[in-house]
């Protein structure tokens, strides 16, 4: 039974169970104490030492996010000591922290900036020191070392949340920095390109290479046609941007923001993500039947989802010899592309070469993925240009658009109709549910009595479990069984992914097959809601939200809940394509993956 303790905050007294510490137990009595290194999804480093509090009795201020309360403790949090020294601290911090507010990719949206106004900080008594760093912009996240503050946010989540070890503490005293083993550029690194980094720094020490300026100049070309994809993740976090709630579903007011921005067509990465389940969910049931049929199941499962370009590079890096099991079918963004660029130029009548093609994601890595240069199967860069939900948000504000009030519009048909399985795919799970619905109807030959498979949902890092699909006649026969148990596995955020990922190879290697027919597996936590690109200081909580918001899309699609019920789905491929996995969606939505283990 855990002990309840009784203390006194600034004369409040609270009651709180044994274990928590004083920051938690202030905001329990609405006492606001000033965090600038805590975040709530990592451990307390109380690297930054804002936090300080007065404790009765102890001859030393204490940081609250790191101190254990006790028993009778009393606490005061805004005398003139508690006040002075958080002052300091800031001052100090500002003395050797560039002040140029204005030209910063987090100005307005800065923790430092809101922090040094709250303390009350508007002159500097210390001499500044510029340590004038060199710029990393080699990849597609930048780092500015000139900016970092050493709270160490990014560090926790790159080892403890990722277990990239991309990213660390270097040199010692002023000279300390956060960078990567021998100094060397972040893209030349183990780092995977998810984001999470960038997700949790207070500061404009991380960021992404923005691509606003090339998208604009593309919308003011006339000989350029611009097209525009979303991500299912971002119609449920783009609504923060402008004072919603988290997980308010804004896809309608999505896409006429985008039509007002001047896009020549508005299309919508749902309609590829019910195409990657006919490619992707035919591929499965194909190797399950073979290795059913043949013996060798080791060989043909399990079989490992492919939407998600961060948890690609991580496998490519760390677990290589794993490369035959993953899917090859393409993300739904990198489907799109290079359909836009054959399929909707051959009904459109216009050369592809004048087509630009955009895609707005909730991930960093998929600026990476767009890069990558197999991605090309139209004859030209698939997809042109990247745009995180922040950029997209910077874009809707540079418009002067009122997206809270705009009314809500439908993507251009053709290649924008989604189904309810599509939208699901930004929560961890998403896939593997909308991969089963599909897998259900094309196995048993009817469709699901109930869409909604709860086993694959929800926060915990790795769920697992059997979904018993009846088989029609015929695979009966062929199988020799009526009813079929897939056991499938979801994991979220890399750490573990490394767990599951460490057991199934364990698995191949000791006993010649793994327990799993169908993993999922994304490089977020939460999924692609919590994707390195969405609007800062995501708590986990809020990923839940946004989950809940694409599930409840999905749910009001009564009638077209899955992939293989998409009309313009079956319109590409009686038009287009021939067949999943024919040999044009082989070519087209189809890729190979390539070993860097020597990066580790």
């Amino acid at each position: 039974m855990i002990k309840e303790l009784t203390l006194y905050i600034d004369g409040i007294e609270v009651k709180v169970p044994e274990g928590v510490t004083i920051l938690e137990a202030a905001k329990k009595v609405s006492v606001e104490i000033p965090t600038l290194c805590y975040y709530k999804d990592l451990t307390p480093t109380g690297n930054c030492g804002i936090c300080v509090v007065e404790v009765e009795g102890v001859g030393t201020l204490k940081r609250a996010c790191c101190t254990p309360a006790t028993d009778k403790m009393k606490i005061h949090t805004n005398t003139k000591q508690v006040l002075d020294a958080r002052k300091t601290v800031m001052e100090l911090i500002l003395s050797n922290h560039p002040n140029d507010c204005l030209q910063c990719y987090r100005n307005q949206n800065c923790e430092l900036q809101t922090m040094a106004e709250k303390l009350g900080v508007t002159e500097l008594p210390f001499k500044r020191f510029d340590r004038d760093m060199p710029l990393d912009d080699k990849g597609f996240i930048i780092r500015d070392s000139n900016k970092c503050i050493l709270c160490g946010r990014c560090i926790q989540a790159c080892q403890n949340i990722q277990t990239v070890y991309a990213i660390d503490f270097i040199n010692r005293g002023y000279d300390t920095k956060m960078s990567t083993f021998m100094d060397m550029p972040l893209n030349d690194s183990t780092c995977t390109n998810c984001g999470q980094c960038v997700a949790v720094c207070p500061v404009g020490a991380l960021y992404e290479k923005s691509s606003i300026d090339e998208v604009w100049a593309a919308i003011n070309d006339p000989t350029k046609h611009v097209v525009v994809q979303e991500a299912p993740a971002v119609r449920v976090a783009i609504g923060e941007e402008f004072g919603m709630a988290e997980g308010t579903v804004s896809s309608g007011r999505m896409h006429t923001a985008l039509r007002r921005m001047g896009f020549d067509r508005v299309f919508d990465t749902n309609f590829t993500a019910d195409l990657t389940i006919m490619e992707e969910g035919t591929e499965v049931i194909g190797k399950v039947i073979k290795a059913l049929t043949t013996g060798e199941i080791g060989k043909h499962l399990p079989v490992i989802t492919s939407c998600s370009p961060g948890w690609i590079k991580f496998m490519e890096t760390f677990f290589a010899d794993l490369r035959e099991h993953i899917s090859t079918a393409k993300s739904p963004q990198q489907m799109f592309g290079p359909l836009a660029k054959t399929y909707y130029a051959e009904k459109e009548k216009i050369d592809p070469k004048n087509i630009v093609s955009v895609s707005i994601m909730p991930c960093t890595a998929k600026k990476y993925e767009a890069a990558r240069p197999e991605m090309n199967a139209s004859g030209y860069q698939d997809v042109d240009h990247v745009l995180t939900t922040r950029e997209f948000a910077k874009m809707i504000r540079q418009s002067g658009i009122d997206f809270k009030n705009l009314p809500e519009e439908e993507a251009d048909e053709l290649m924008g109709f989604y189904t309810g399985a599509a939208t699901i795919f930004g929560a961890t799970g998403g896939v593997m549910e909308a991969a089963l619905r599909t897998v259900w109807f094309v196995l048993s030959g009817k469709e699901m009595d109930n869409y909604d498979i709860k086993l694959v949902r929800g926060m915990d890092g790795v769920k697992e479990g059997v979904v018993e699909v009846p088989l029609s006649e015929a695979n009966a026969k062929a199988l020799n069984m009526k009813v079929l148990p897939v056991k499938v596995a979801v994991a979220h955020g890399l750490s573990n992914a490394r767990k599951l990922l460490t057991k199934v190879a364990t698995q191949l290697k000791e006993k010649g097959a793994s327990e799993y027919h169908f993993i999922e597996i994304m490089a977020c936590p939460g999924g692609c809601v919590g994707g390195g690109g969405q609007p800062y200081a995501c708590e986990y909580a809020a990923r839940a939200r946004r989950a809940d918001g694409l599930y409840k899309e999905d749910k009001e699609m009564v009638k077209v809940r899955a992939s293989h019920n998409n009309p313009m789905v079956q319109k590409i491929y009686k038009d287009f394509l021939g067949e999943p996995n024919s040999h044009k969606a082989h070519k087209l939505l189809h890729t190979k993956y390539v070993d860097r283990s020597d990066l580790v």
